[in-house]
């Protein structure tokens, strides 16, 4: 039997094929060193880049953080650190907030909680302020300008009788924070739990913030209110129709907010009581302010990983994932 080895091609020069010989039946018997079998691509590991909070116990900044302190586990296997940095490279944030006919009792602690993010971050982000009572109204447009955003804060007032429109604000801000261009995006969503007038469907909600490459957290106000009555119960312009008619847009929201949160590395909070957005805020601040860039060798991947966390060997440190892992340009 003849075999024709010009046909036999390898990835690398290096390959050394020896003849020994031929043995009976002629044979013809080839050593190949192992270096010359060629690796899969997908096999190779490759550097990543998440981005993740570093704050003490208390919430504190943290300035001795080093890369053999952590480790990256990504779908429970563990990958260890290479670099850490701090990031220096800027972001957007998105404010989005409820002024609709059902978040009316929550708006002068939306206003307090704000004002208190905004002078907390003192200008180092570009920070819009956007309503979704009835359609979305931009507040301030970015800026770092603080005097403007309180200017901003100032201005949320509930639109009486009016609807939200939460899942159209969620697209139009992620379309616009993805023109921006901005390495960092954060959205945060300020909301009752109240009802929907958008006509969206939750797919394509969070697959416009998933490519848009956004953070979305969100601080849903899950109590009651006292003393004011439902959009419905106000003849909200949408709402004279079925309690099942109601209950698929509602749906939609809910099912839109739990998947941008999960695929966006972000974070759902429901509070019982609106007082608590303030500290709630601050804590995001902190971790905003804090950000590390941390480089780890993995596998290449195209899609999300379905499960990310950072460990840490020091019981001085809290450190979270903030938004979902890149490979390195």
């Amino acid at each position: 039997m003849w075999y024709d080895i010009s046909s036999i091609s390898f990835t690398r020069r290096a390959a050394n094929a020896l003849v020994l010989g031929l043995a009976s039946h002629r044979r013809l018997i080839l050593l190949v060193s192992l270096s010359a079998i060629p690796v899969p691509a997908s096999s190779q590991s490759v550097e990543r880049i998440v981005y993740a909070s570093v704050l003490d116990r208390a919430g504190r900044s943290v300035s001795d953080v080093d890369a053999k302190d952590l480790t990256v586990r990504e779908n429970n296997i563990d990958h260890g650190v290479l670099r850490i940095s701090r990031a220096i490279e800027p972001i957007d944030i998105a404010v989005l907030v409820d002024t609709s006919h059902d978040a009316e009792a929550f708006i002068p602690d939306f206003r307090r909680g704000l004002l208190d993010f905004v002078r907390t971050m003192n200008g180092r982000p570009e920070i819009t302020l956007i309503g979704f009572g009835q359609r979305p109204s931009i507040l301030v447009d970015y800026t770092r300008d603080t005097r403007r955003l309180e200017a901003g804060v100032a201005r949320i007032f509930v639109l009486r009788g009016s609807g939200a429109y939460l899942m159209d604000s969620i697209i139009e801000t992620s379309l616009s924070l993805r023109i921006r261009e901005r390495p960092r995006r954060e959205m945060i969503v300020i909301t009752s739990e109240g009802g929907e007038l958008s006509d969206r469907n939750s797919a394509d909600v969070f697959g416009e913030v998933q490519r848009s490459g956004i953070t979305l957290d969100a601080f849903v106000v899950v109590g009651t209110q006292q003393g004011v009555g439902s959009a419905s119960e106000a003849r909200v312009p949408g709402w004279n129709v079925s309690p099942a008619a109601q209950d698929q847009p509602a749906h939609e929201r809910a099912v839109a907010l739990t998947e941008a949160i999960k695929r966006t590395g972000g974070r759902r909070e429901d509070l019982v009581t609106a007082r608590a957005l303030g500290a709630k805020l601050r804590d995001l601040a902190a971790r905003l302010n804090n950000q590390y860039r941390v480089i780890y060798e993995g596998p290449p991947r195209f899609t999300a990983p379905a499960s990310i966390e950072i460990v840490t060997t020091r019981p001085d440190l809290r450190v979270r994932v903030m938004g979902i892992p890149q490979n390195q340009p």
